[in-house]
């Protein structure tokens, strides 16, 4: 049995499907798709099916291609899971962009349920990149973090970017990361002129945020 996320109605976005078998007592669970918006719904419902007897829950990652925020909220429900119901939880076998995400927040790359690292310095798996493909990290890098760190206002956004458009989780990212680098302002300023602009009250946001997001809007939603 699986249990998959609704698709998106527009853009290019893999829905997740969630595969698995039963050995003994122990649940082996096979993401597969993207992690984005409606993840951890499709988690807790998987989850919710396994046998009472399953004494612990093990997920191999290695087919997930793309994470953004709503990743971490995946990986709420898995351990919160693991806590109501006192069995161990792993989330193994992270590669590509998924694992780069979690090495940005300081998260155990071979298992992120396990307590960050003191400092939570992640420690490096790759070499250090050069030229254009280092200023390329180096600015997907600084987009991620400052995602994170601004998840909340972010994740309203996008969601409201969605509701209001019709479009996947994915193109609202987009969205407001073009915004950002078009107005030279960081995600959660752009996040933050989304959401009051849902809205009648607050201050009204900066004309050069404006006019980016009308640009991104143009560009990505035509």
């Amino acid at each position: 049995m699986t249990s998959a996320a609704p698709s998106p109605s527009s853009g290019r976005h893999d829905v997740l499907v969630i595969g698995g078998r039963m050995d003994a007592d122990r649940a082996l669970l096979t993401p597969r798709g993207e992690l984005v918006r409606g993840c951890a719904d499709t988690l807790a419902e998987k989850l919710s099916q396994l046998p009472a007897r399953t004494a612990r829950v093990d997920l191999d990652m290695s087919g997930v291609r793309f994470m953004d925020t709503a990743g971490l909220r995946f990986l709420d429900v898995l351990r919160d899971h693991g806590r109501r119901r006192s069995v161990p939880v792993t989330a193994t076998r992270w590669t590509g962009q998924p694992r780069r995400l979690l090495e940005l927040v300081g998260l155990d790359t071979t298992d992120p349920l396990r307590p960050p690292r003191r400092g939570g310095a992640p420690a490096p798996s790759t070499p250090a990149p050069h030229g254009t493909d280092r200023a390329h990290m180096t600015e997907e890098v600084e987009q991620l973090r400052q995602a994170i760190a601004a998840r909340p206002v972010i994740d309203r956004a996008r969601g409201i970017l969605m509701a209001s458009h019709g479009c996947s989780s994915d193109t609202a990212w987009r969205v407001l990361r073009e915004a950002s680098q078009l107005s030279g302002t960081g995600l959660r300023t752009v996040a933050a002129a989304v959401t009051a602009g849902a809205g009648r009250a607050g201050p009204r946001p900066p004309e050069e945020v404006r006019e980016a997001l009308a640009t991104a809007l143009a560009r990505h939603l035509p």
